[in-house]
């Protein structure tokens, strides 16, 4: 029997602070905007730099570590799973959605591009998975 895989693996700096809300259900959910970027020299030598914006969701006690510890411009990598969704828009045009379901994500980076090396200083681990159940918080 054929197996089909979806995963996604980014690392980038936060295009704004998560926005947190909580679905009717209780549980509570993170959107941001991740940017990466990739560079290239074209034919004539020149440096060249196309940025790529991806819309992350994360879900559960997850998104609530997301919203507390993440802040715009800071460097993460994400894993997860893209989704496809649509939605009637206000304007009562369909709209399509690509995201990012994050299962895992690692705080990177420094103090100078938005983030600390290993922990932020109220003790935010490094690393967070959504499949651990026994997060110290």
């Amino acid at each position: 029997m054929a197996r089909s895989v979806n995963k996604v693996i980014l690392i980038g700096n936060l295009g704004k602070d998560p926005e947190l809300r909580y679905a009717p259900s209780g549980s509570a959910v993170a959107n941001f905007s991740l940017a990466t970027s990739e560079q290239w020299k074209d034919q004539e030598g020149n440096p060249q730099e196309r940025t790529s914006w991806h819309n992350i969701v994360v879900w559960g006690k997850l998104a609530e570590i997301a919203a507390e510890y993440l802040k715009k411009g800071r460097k993460v990598y994400v894993e997860g799973r893209i989704q496809y969704r649509d939605y009637e828009g206000k304007d009562g045009n369909k709209r399509y959605v690509t995201e990012v379901v994050v299962n895992d994500l690692v705080m990177l980076g420094s103090r100078q591009d938005g983030g600390e090396k290993e922990e932020s200083a109220s003790g935010a681990p490094p690393s967070v998975s959504e499949d651990k159940d026994d997060l110290p918080f």
